[in-house]
Order: structure tokens, then C-alpha cells, then sequence
């Protein structure tokens, strides 16, 4: 159940006009009052007697009694509330309840005789109710409306409780501003899927992805569209910046801008500051470097970078300091932008979906300490920069391996959430999870395929010998894996990797060591993306290994005891 309080009205005539009238696209059904202040005011929805006007006066006569000048500007305060549309139909008199319970919990009427103010309930569908209220009591003084919004989401748990309706995760005020009912009926007129205040907000974290000025910054939006417009001091720093789209515009003809702030509180221009103040980012070699690395990549390279900075980062997030991992939590929510930006139209969608969801779970009241993030960070800057990836060849394979990866990094994030508290951020980062693992079902369909066939080829007594490989390396998982379809996908990927020189029992430790396993659909295919990243095998199966190259690259690398352990496996079945 959540309810909207918007108190910025000034005419209780106009809002009830709206709630008793049809709605915008006929969408009211049978308005009618179910409960006021007494009890007992005029219902212009049901008594053919009693007209809008009525009610309007009767609860503007506490207003209209006080002296012109007295009057507040802004009198008409009004909240909706909406039940989940997984809750059963609500009664009339258990809306009636729920009213009376909001206005007294925001301190608009609260009851056991203390004075209140009028107010009446509207009830034009069967999911909502809305709340008109106007602020002057009736001893003539103000309500205690202090944070009216916080008070009845409070409330609105207690209800949901009681009623044994669906229950809301509660808020922390580190949300986004949600779209105003003005805003909805502004896109549904313009046909728009969306708000322009979401658009914009969507369109700002994409600028933000990997950014490391402000020049780059603001070149992005003017690049994506954007009207802009800088604050500046007298002295020329500037101090913040609006954006508007440019079909977006007021009654005037104006457009309709809003400050980065109000699009979420990330997106304001001094925390966005924060994002490049990190020591290592100030250094000027090092931003040459990166700039060098950046340009020459392909999408491909990007994605196997953004793989592995996301390997790394699920350490950080399940082990680090709290400032440190609410950082790559908030990094990671950078390259999901970024890699929904940039992916094929098969996974964008869904890519999309998820950074959008990730989007809530990338902020909370445990601050952010930038520049630990460096390489997330630094990850969304090359998939920005290595520009859009095929669906297919290395980067579809490649796009699959960065979302197999990206999914056990936002998992990360949903337990660290869940250990702070953090309901909103977990569920969040809980639905983003989802999104990824179908995206990740579109991206490796064809490239586990592509292995899945070349396992099933494998002579007999070659696949005997991965089969015992992976019982030496794994124990605890061997019979888990080789009974699952993706076996033999793995069983193609430790042969690439063998045949590269790499140890095979070594690689699928490292693979498993201090990565949890138990929300992968498939124990199989996730080793088959880290093992092809560690080995640094091409993700796309279909590409034979340099196995000439690759011997004499790991022949330059220090053997490990577990090299002994796996030739002395092989050598038992020859």
C-alpha cells in the first residue's frame, strides 16, 4: 500500500472537480465519498442534492474565516492510497479506515479531541483512494504536517499488517523523486511510455556511466539530446545544472527542466563530483593511460575487463569496510548503464530493465568512499567507449561472460543489503538479478550451444579423463555438475584450457575458491565463463585457441603443486 502526499495545492474546487470527474481517459468509476471529517459532509458522487461546490465550501471554511492576509497560499493538501494489485478489493469501510488512520498518523486530523482539519476521502476505483485536505485547523492554527509523507508510509505498514495485505519494503529517503500524477497524465497525452522526469533520469545515469569530468559529462548529455542549463557563481565556479527535453514543454511553450538533484540525490553535480574524486583518478599519467586503453579496445575487450573488475568487486562487497563496498555497489550500477547502452538489441531490453531496477539499489545512508571503485568505474568507461557489440561472435560471448559476472556482483549486493536492513535496496537489486539472468539466457544461448556440441564430440576416453580432472578439483561439486546439460560445455572449455597449457584442477579452484554458487541455475555454465576468463580463452567457443602462442605464454608461468596433482589424474587413465 503506498501512499502520495503532494501539499502544494491552492484550489480545493480544481482537485475535487478531477477526483469526482471522469479522469483523463475515463478511467473513474462510480466517485463517491467514504469518509470525512464529520461524517456527515455532502457526497456530490452519490446525493443528486449536494454539488462539488458544497464540499468545497464546507472544507474551505476554516481558510476562508481566517483574514485575507492570514490565508496560506497553498492550502490543499492531498495524498493518494493505493493498494498493491495483488491485494484482495478493499470494502468501502475498510477504505474508510485506512483514511481515517492517514490523516490522523500525518497529523492532519489527529483525533482524541485534539482540533483538526477537514478533510474528506474520494474513492473512484477499486485499488486507490485519494485524501483532500485543507490546512488550516479548525482553531484556526496549522496542522503538524511535519513530514506527512514519512508518517503515512509508517502507517501504511502497520495497515498492510492488519489487513494482511501486501507489504511495502520501507523506505530510507534515499529514493528517487517519484513522477507526480501531473507528470503521468503529461506522458499518457504525448504518448510517451514514460515520464520525462524518468527519461531524463535514465538519460543523466548513462552520462554519468564511466565519466571523469565535467567537460565529458556535460558533452554527453548536449550529445544525447539534452537541454542544459549551468548554475554559476559570481566568481564562475558552477554550482549545479539543470536538463530539459526538448519536447518537453509548459503551457508557455517553455521547456520543463529539472535540477540534477531532483532526478535522484545522486545525480546532483557535487556527488557527482564525488564519483572522479578518487586519488588515483586526479593523477594525469594515469587518466593518459586509461584514455590510451580506452580508445584502442573493442567491445569484446570491454566486456571481458568489465568481468573481471566484476569478479573482483564480489570480494569487496562480501568482505570490505561498508564505505568501501557501498562504492562498487554504486560503481556497478554505473556499468549496468553502460552495458545496456552499449549491448545488442536481443539483450538490451532486459540490461536496460535491470540497471533501471539497480538503479534504487545503488544508493543508501551508508556513504559511498569513491575511488576504491576505480576499476568498476573504469569498466563502464569501456564499454562507453568501446562502442555498440554484435549479438554474435566474440561479443555475444563476451556480453554473455560480463553479465555471468555482473549477476554474482549484484547478488553480492542484495545480501549486503539485506544484512544493513536495506528492504528496498535488496528487493531492487534482487528484481535487477533477475532481469540479468534473462538477459544472460538470450546472450549465451548460442555460445554454450556452440561448446555444448563440441563436449558431445569428445572421444570417450578424453572425457573420462575431464571427468576425473573435475572430481580431483571439486569434489564437493563433481556428481552436482556432471549431472547437469552443461557438463559437456565444461568438459569443451577444461580441453581449450588444457591444450592452452593451463592447469585444469588449479583453474577450476581458483573458479570456485570464495565465490558462492547456490543461485546459479547451472554450476556448469557459470565455470565455463570463468574458466575461459581466467585461462584467457576467446569466449566465443568457435574460435580455436592459439595453442602454440598460449603454450609458450604459460610456459612463462611459475607451475603450481596442483599442476603435478592433474597431470599425475591424466596419466592414471592413459
Amino acid at each position: 500500500m503506498i501512499p502520495s502526499v503532494n501539499s502544494s495545492g491552492s484550489r480545493t474546487i480544481g482537485l475535487l472537480a478531477y477526483l469526482y470527474g471522469p479522469g483523463k481517459h475515463e478511467e473513474h468509476t462510480d466517485p463517491h465519498l467514504v469518509a470525512s471529517f464529520d461524517g456527515m459532509s455532502p457526497d456530490p458522487g452519490r446525493d443528486p442534492n449536494a454539488t462539488l461546490k458544497n464540499l468545497q465550501q464546507l472544507l474551505d471554511q476554516p481558510v476562508m474565516a481566517l483574514a485575507e492576509h492570514a490565508r496560506p497560499a497553498k492550502h490543499v493538501w492531498h495524498t493518494s492510497v493505493r493498494a498493491d494489485p495483488r491485494d484482495r478489493i478493499l470494502s468501502d469501510e475498510e477504505w474508510a479506515d485506512i483514511a481515517r488512520r492517514i490523516v490522523a498518523a500525518t497529523g492532519i486530523d489527529p483525533g482524541d479531541g485534539q482540533p483538526g482539519c477537514r478533510w474528506a476521502a474520494v474513492r473512484h476505483a477499486d485499488d486507490h483512494i485519494h485524501i483532500v485536505a485543507t490546512l488550516v485547523r479548525e482553531d484556526g492554527r496549522r496542522p503538524d504536517d511535519y513530514r506527512s509523507g514519512a508518517r503515512a508510509q509508517a502507517e501504511a505498514r502497520l495497515i498492510e499488517r492488519e489487513l494482511g495485505l501486501h507489504e511495502v519494503a520501507p523506505g530510507d529517503g534515499t529514493a528517487a523523486q517519484r513522477p507526480t500524477s501531473a507528470e503521468r497524465h503529461k506522458a499518457e497525452r504525448q504518448g510517451r511510455e514514460r515520464t520525462a522526469r524518468e527519461e531524463l533520469r535514465e538519460t543523466v545515469r548513462r552520462a554519468v556511466a564511466g565519466a571523469t569530468s565535467e567537460e565529458e559529462f556535460f558533452d554527453r548529455l548536449a550529445v544525447a539530446g539534452l537541454l542544459i542549463r549551468k548554475r554559476v557563481a559570481p566568481s564562475g565556479d558552477l554550482l549545479g545544472y539543470k536538463v530539459a527535453l526538448p519536447d518537453d514543454r509548459n503551457k508557455d511553450g517553455e521547456p520543463v527542466f529539472y535540477p540534477g538533484a531532483r532526478l535522484a540525490p545522486d545525480l546532483s553535480l557535487p556527488r557527482i563530483r564525488e564519483r572522479w574524486s578518487g586519488g588515483a583518478q586526479k593523477d594525469p599519467a594515469r587518466r593518459q593511460e586509461d584514455a590510451v586503453r580506452t580508445w584502442r579496445g573493442s567491445p569484446a575487450a570491454a566486456r571481458r575487463r568489465t568481468a573481471s573488475a566484476a569478479w573482483q568487486a564480489v570480494l569487496v562487497v562480501e568482505h570490505g569496510e561498508d564505505a568501501v563496498a557501498a562504492a562498487h555497489i554504486a560503481a556497478a550500477g554505473e556499468v549496468l548503464d553502460a552495458l545496456a547502452k552499449t549491448s545488442a538489441a536481443h539483450t538490451r531490453r532486459e540490461l536496460r530493465d535491470a540497471a533501471t531496477a539497480f538503479e534504487r539499489a545503488s544508493r543508501s545512508h551508508v556513504r559511498a568512499v569513491r575511488g576504491h571503485d576505480r576499476a568498476l568505474r573504469q569498466a563502464a568507461r569501456d564499454l562507453v567507449h568501446g562502442g555498440p557489440a554484435l549479438g554474435r561472435g566474440e561479443d555475444g560471448a563476451s556480453t554473455a561472460m560480463a553479465i555471468d559476472m555482473l549477476f554474482f556482483l549484484i547478488t553480492a549486493a542484495v545480501h549486503w543489503h539485506a544484512r544493513k536492513g536495506h528492504a528496498q535496496q535488496a528487493a531492487a537489486a534482487r528484481q535487477a538479478a533477475e532481469h540479468l539472468r534473462s538477459a544472460y539466457q538470450e546472450a549465451a544461448a548460442q555460445p554454450l550451444g556452440v561448446l555444448y556440441q563440441r563436449g558431445r564430440r569428445l572421444n570417450r576416453a578424453l572425457l573420462q579423463r575431464q571427468t576425473v580432472l573435475l572430481r580431483e578439483a571439486l569434489p564437493g561439486l563433481a556428481e552436482q555438475i556432471l549431472a547437469e546439460p552443461g557438463w559437456y560445455a565444461l568438459a569443451a572449455t577444461i580441453t581449450d584450457a588444457e591444450a592452452a597449457g593451463n592447469d585444469p584442477v588449479a583453474l577450476l579452484s581458483e573458479a570456485v575458491g570464495r565465490r558462492e554458487l547456490d543461485t546459479a541455475d547451472s554450476v556448469s555454465d557459470v565455470l565455463v565463463w570463468r574458466l575461459r576468463r581466467l585461462a584467457d580463452l576467446p569466449a566465443d567457443a568457435s574460435r580455436v585457441p592459439d595453442q602454440g602462442k598460449a603454450k609458450r605464454r604459460a610456459a612463462s608461468r611459475p607451475v603450481s603443486p596442483g599442476r603435478h596433482r592433474g597431470q599425475e589424474a591424466v596419466s592414471n587413465i592413459r
